[in-house]
């Protein structure tokens, strides 16, 4: 690998993320030094949050979640992040216990306790407990659905290093997205052992990322982030078997900015193989350059495309597009 870097011309977003003074964490509690948590209903510190050992989240994978990122003091997409988080609540059939606004405020209230200004911030709503009557476990409205939620510092899945030198990638040969009609991947869900074992697969292989295909050997989605391939100037992801990122909405509409046309579409592996640049997108990274697919090298020291749209993100963020600022001098 180049000593220089595969992507020389990013800029260091975990760099200026960890010493920027308008990024930097706050004066907060000391109880919520590793961050703070919602516990249906009661807010803690994230040390002593705990869920009942018999709620259905916990038991079989019964919830669905959302994650919103915070920088600079100011949650970004949060409206989109919201309204994905409602539609996912629809698709399993559960009931979120707070309104949209109160979803808010309480991400918000999450927030101020930890002084956190760059933040990672997760929320779900589980099925909760088993009904007292057998017999109703499969009437829905049995059920009283709970919502849990967490507040930490933000950590980048791919760091400035990782980013700028390239991930290396594989398909996953042993393991299947799960299918649509099994689990809805467009509901951000708990159903992550195809991903998680893919992944385990992919560091046996010496690489640091994989992509899983479907039946039927289209490319679908890496273990928590959206992909993208570049050909002769123009942009692709797949079209179904995966998540509708918020991430990967923001390149759609970055590259129309940058007059690059991006496309939904069907793509078997030898497609990514053979792209001119690739990368995977995530709100817990941005976007995230790729190096090699299955030890081929791909692109150029460059990475012109890629490399653009990665600078582009994070400017337009911290220039508060589509920004939602978060007050921490009254309690939401």
């Amino acid at each position: 690998m180049s000593t220089t870097g595969f992507s020389t011309g990013l800029i260091n977003a975990e760099q200026i993320m960890a010493t920027g003074p308008e990024h930097i964490r706050l004066d907060h509690d000391p109880r919520y030094a590793h961050g703070s948590a919602y516990i249906d209903g009661v807010y803690t510190d994230i040390d002593h949050a705990a869920i009942p050992i018999t709620d259905m989240g916990f038991l079989q994978a019964d919830a669905c979640y959302d994650v919103v990122s915070v920088t600079k003091g100011q949650f970004f997409r949060l409206d989109d992040h919201l309204e994905r988080f409602e539609q996912s609540c629809a698709k399993f059939r559960l009931r979120n216990p707070l309104s949209r606004t109160e979803t808010a405020a309480m991400l918000a209230r999450l927030v101020q306790l930890a002084g956190t200004q760059s933040a990672y911030v997760w929320w779900a709503v589980t099925r909760g407990e088993m009904p007292d009557k057998g017999s109703e476990r499969g009437n829905p409205a049995a059920y009283r659905n709970r919502m849990y939620a967490f507040v930490v510092p933000f950590i980048f899945i791919a760091d400035d290093e990782q980013r700028r030198n390239g991930l290396d990638i594989v398909v996953s040969e042993k393991y299947i997205r799960i299918p649509p009609n099994a689990v809805d991947p467009t509901a951000k869900n708990f159903h992550g052992m195809d991903t998680r074992q893919a992944l385990f697969d992919a560091t046996d292989r010496k690489a640091n990322w994989c992509v899983l295909c479907n039946d039927e050997g289209l490319l679908t989605e890496a273990p928590g982030a959206n992909i993208f391939v570049l050909k002769n100037g123009e942009l692709f992801t797949p079209r179904s078997g995966c998540l509708e990122g918020i991430t990967r909405k923001t390149v759609m509409e970055l590259a129309a900015e940058l007059k690059i046309k991006a496309s939904l579409i069907d793509m078997h592996a030898d497609f990514l193989r053979d792209a001119d640049e690739a990368f995977v997108t995530s709100t817990a990274g941005g976007v995230m350059p790729i190096r090699t697919v299955d030890g081929k090298v791909i692109g150029n020291d460059s990475n012109p495309i890629t490399t653009q749209l990665h600078n582009l993100y994070w400017e337009k963020r911290w220039n508060g597009w589509l920004c939602t600022p978060i007050d921490y001098t009254t309690e939401a």
